[in-house]
């Protein structure tokens, strides 16, 4: 059921960063909707079977934004195991690693841009580069990232109760018809 839960939120960001934003003219060049997806996957989890998910996230987004193929995969991959190595080393889930990591995301996103940037189009495209993009996305990050993440959480402690109860009751009811017969 978890799997199902993940779907459905990874579908709803991805709705979301392509039709909601670019509706708004102060919301146009949002940040990446998607990390607050990869870092709850990577908050909630360590398994291996979340790289699989984040390539296939990664692969859909790259499919759907039309940057250079690889370039959300790449991003997503590095968010993932720079929290899983933070996470292992320094502290788990403080508002302040939160934080931190959010701002963090925004960056490794456009480091990697930059050095697509550069690698196609050489030292002089940098420069042309609009870092008032970056300013602004990195303060949208730094407000919404943590806030989607808290509310991402709560969906989720939602959606594990519904489950739990309905998994109980189906089970009632299957265990009461196998006592009339």
């Amino acid at each position: 059921m978890a799997v199902v839960f993940f779907i459905i939120l990874t579908f709803f960001l991805i709705v979301t960063q392509t039709v909601i934003p670019p509706s708004f003219p102060w919301f146009v060049q949002c940040f990446d909707l998607l990390i607050i997806d990869i870092l709850f996957l990577s908050l909630i989890s360590s398994h291996y079977s979340i790289i699989f998910a984040i390539v296939v996230i990664g692969c859909v987004m790259d499919s759907v934004s039309g940057v250079p193929f690889s370039y959300h995969i790449f991003s997503y991959l590095w968010i993932y195991f720079i929290v899983q190595i933070v996470k292992q080393l320094l502290f788990k889930r403080s508002i302040m690693f939160i934080l931190i990591i959010s701002v963090a995301s925004v960056f490794i996103q456009h480091i990697l841009l930059l050095l697509s940037i550069f690698i196609n189009q050489g030292s002089n495209a940098i420069l042309e580069i609009n870092f008032g993009l970056l300013v602004r996305q990195v303060f949208w990050g730094f407000v919404f990232i943590p806030s989607g993440i808290w509310l991402a959480n709560i969906l989720w402690r939602n959606w594990i109760f519904m489950t739990r109860f309905l998994q109980n009751r189906l089970f009632k009811n299957t265990e009461g018809s196998i006592e009339r017969i």
